[in-house]
């Protein structure tokens, strides 16, 4: 009897003339964790997004189950028991946790919804693998942990023994990453087979039986977690060492650069308003928000940069008071600004590299002469920067949606480090982007801590916050929590905060 559940044998892919996967191989046996990793662009993705049925493959071989799949579709991979849970949640708002999970599977009793049924049928789910999940809440109310969970019991209820999970723990605490671990071990136990995707490689050496690499869209090769270590796999994902931990140098921070005073700030959902939030930045420091999505973390950041207004309070950069000005006046007071959604606020992706890389200078020099654009200049600028910030491929004339998303994020960090501007907001600088562009994202961020600007790094990584940040701030539903200095903090501590905590005499934490 075969021992794999899933067997992929020479998969090619192209996307136009990108080739995504050139040589790709995947195998998973029933009842264990296998993880994909690599780097952006290596092709992980995309080979599980096949497997899946969301693309066609252009050449090689899927079996599942011991069948050979011809043409694959979302329908026929869910009918042979694939599910797949994608790193954006494929959640509706407005609708319950329930409806959500019944949502195109629906019993009927008669012409209408038997939801006395579906209830029963998801609460089997929700006992058997110890998921807390609120039925009757609607998504939009529910915590990003949550969330997940109701994406695995969405999985189960359509009857996949085979379940994908794409970066499952990006934006998760520790705490939350700790028993989603717990429930897919207990998955694991049960005999369903998981597919593992994610760059924390610590992570991946915690919770796999088998890891498999892949390098520019070729398979590298499988290993044992028992026969291998971080080191090894990161040689392996992009052939050299990289190291993350930042050799930090934090001597005496200057002068204030941007002060929060007391804001007020609107949101949506009533757990991102900010209530009465204060908080500095000075020159030659980096300043770390520590907070679960959804907290006001997106809030802070668009009030400072002039893409939400403030109800009350005001902020300060320079010394100037820049409250509710707009973007375009917000940059020239002196701030520089990565947006935590490099494609709907950091780039158009319908222009090209170059085209981004001079978007907010264009009508300066050398970019212009006089009235008339300097192509020239644009150029040259652009070579640097895809030369320093390793931006590839490196044809800047290519159009920035046919990047990954790691060399995306390289082409909105290259543009806004590159102004050289007293403070630097950086939301989220590294979501979605492999280990090789993590390290030279955060030696970025560092050399311009050093060369005198303020920054302000809002990150979901508490391993990031810890290891960039010299003093850290923590919120929670739009408050301010704890602060400390990053010395003072551990993924504890911060995780607890981060939950509603306060922070206690003498360093402790209460919950």
């Amino acid at each position: 009897m075969n021992e794999y559940v899933v067997e992929m044998k020479g998969i090619v892919k192209h996307f136009g003339q990108v080739q995504a996967v050139k040589k790709g191989e995947f195998t998973l046996k029933k009842g264990e964790i296998h993880s994909l990793i690599g780097e952006n662009g290596a092709g992980k993705s995309t080979m599980m997004k096949l497997l899946y049925g969301m693309y066609p493959i252009d050449e090689g071989e899927i079996t599942v189950k011991g069948e050979v799949m011809g043409s694959i579709t979302p329908k026929t991979a869910i009918e042979h028991g694939v599910g797949m849970v994608h790193q954006e949640f494929m959640l509706v708002n407005e609708l319950t946790v329930l409806e959500n999970i019944i949502l195109g599977f629906e019993p009927k009793k008669g012409l209408t919804i038997d939801f006395a049924r579906a209830r029963s049928e998801v609460e089997t789910y929700i006992n058997q693998y110890h998921m807390e999940v609120q039925l009757d809440k609607r998504v939009s109310q529910i915590s990003v942990g949550e969330a997940q969970r109701v994406e695995i019991i969405k999985t189960l209820m359509r009857g996949a023994d085979i379940i994908i999970l794409d970066e499952p723990t990006a934006v998760l605490t520790p705490q939350e990453a700790k028993r989603l671990f717990e429930i897919l071990n207990r998955l694991r136990q049960d005999g369903k087979s998981l597919v593992f995707i994610s760059h924390k490689l610590n992570e991946v050496m915690e919770i796999s039986d088998r890891i498999s690499v892949m390098r520019q869209g070729t398979y590298m090769g499988t290993v044992l977690k028992d026969e291998t270590s971080p080191l090894d796999l990161t040689k392996r994902m992009i052939g050299r060492e990289v190291f993350l931990n930042i050799e930090k140098d934090y001597s005496q921070a200057g002068e204030t650069i941007l002060e929060v005073k007391d804001v007020w700030i609107p949101s949506q959902k009533e757990t991102s308003k900010i209530r009465g939030m204060s908080l500095s930045v000075r020159e030659g420091e980096i300043v770390g928000i520590a907070g679960i999505d959804g907290n006001g973390q997106s809030e802070l950041v668009e009030a400072i940069t002039g893409l939400r207004r403030v109800e009350k309070g005001s902020v300060i950069l320079n010394g100037k008071d820049i409250t509710n000005l707009n973007p375009k006046k917000a940059r020239e007071s002196g701030l520089a600004h990565i947006p935590e959604d490099r494609n709907t606020r950091g780039l158009n992706r319908a222009m090209t590299i170059e085209e981004n890389l001079v978007a907010v200078r264009l009508d300066q020099p050398p970019f212009t002469k006089g009235m008339l654009i300097n192509k020239p200049g644009q150029d040259a600028y652009a070579a640097e920067m895809v030369e320093q910030f390793d931006i590839r491929p490196t044809d800047y004339n290519l159009p920035t949606s046919s990047l990954s998303g790691g060399n995306a994020q390289k082409v909105v960090v290259a543009r806004e480090v590159s102004m050289n501007r007293k403070l630097l907001v950086a939301s989220q600088p590294t979501r979605g982007v492999d280990i090789g562009a993590i390290e030279l994202i955060r030696n970025t961020l560092e050399k311009a801590k050093k060369q005198g600007a303020g920054v302000l790094l809002v990150s979901a990584e508490l391993e990031e916050i810890i290891s960039l940040s010299d003093r850290i701030i923590v919120i929670h539903e739009g408050k301010i929590t704890g602060e400390m200095m990053a010395s003072e903090a551990n993924e504890n501590n911060l995780g607890l905060l981060m939950m509603g905590g306060e922070e206690g005499k003498e360093g402790e934490k209460a919950v």
